[in-house]
């Protein structure tokens, strides 16, 4: 089986045992009122995927996928779990592959490069990233999902500042996600270089993939809240949506 066939045939199974799971969520179906998320914006439908590592069965589908995935589209020796939810995940991975994996700290109020930057000063001794680190290790930053890009570039400098207290060279160029929402994050990591593999890029080809599972209204809503996520946070329409 060609690796894109097999790409897609585990990302259909995945993205469906997610929705099935409850940890695909929509208004409709889940929650009314839809959700209000960190970034102040609302929206029709939420992903959390913090929940899989209650689903031990799903979690390790997830980490054999992901690891075909490294495999087959980077070029790295050891895993990055960006914290908290990209650990469990670099984990499974390791475990399904055998690759080495490292992990970021959680970072109180660190959410931007800027944020860090202030934060360093006052760190103290603590280990910005927790596992061995070798001369040369080229490393795959590994999470849950990305909207934006500001946790993993947050990462590269946890990591860059990490190989200088150890006094050794390493890299750091790849990132690879369960899922891409597919709203500007893969045209920010080319700005800076960085590849961006998705096992499922939502608005391209999850939905899609979940489209028989949805009900028509929650189809159409979410297809065009992905595109153009500034109309639905109009009251009206929010109130409409919760009335159907």
């Amino acid at each position: 089986m060609q690796w894109r066939t097999e790409k897609q045939y585990l990302g259909k199974k995945i993205i469906k045992d997610l929705f099935e799971m409850g940890i695909i969520k929509t208004w409709q179906r889940d929650k009314h009122d839809g959700w209000t998320l960190v970034s102040g914006i609302w929206s029709p439908f939420y992903i959390q995927l913090r929940k899989i590592c209650s689903h031990p069965k799903l979690l390790k589908n997830v980490g054999h996928a992901m690891g075909r995935m490294i495999e087959h589209e980077c070029r790295g020796n050891k895993l990055l779990g960006i914290a908290m939810a990209g650990i469990p995940i670099a984990t499974a991975i390791s475990l399904a592959m055998n690759i080495p994996a490292c992990f970021t700290r959680k970072m109180e109020g660190v959410q931007s490069q800027d944020d860090f930057k202030k934060k360093v000063a006052s760190y103290g001794e603590h280990a910005f990233i927790e596992g061995e680190m070798e001369e040369g290790d080229v490393f795959v930053a590994i999470d849950d999902l990305v909207t934006g890009f500001n946790s993993k570039m947050v990462a590269f400098e946890q990591l860059e500042w990490e190989a200088q207290k150890r006094n050794i060279s390493v890299a750091c160029d790849e990132v690879a996600v369960l899922i891409d929402r597919e709203q500007g994050a893969e045209k920010t990591a080319q700005k800076f270089g960085i590849g961006l593999h998705s096992l499922i890029p939502l608005q391209s080809k999850g939905l899609e993939w979940l489209r028989e599972y949805l009900t028509k209204i929650e189809y159409e809503v979410i297809s065009d809240y992905l595109t153009q996520p500034e109309k639905y946070q109009n009251p009206k329409i929010q109130s409409r949506l919760k009335n159907i």
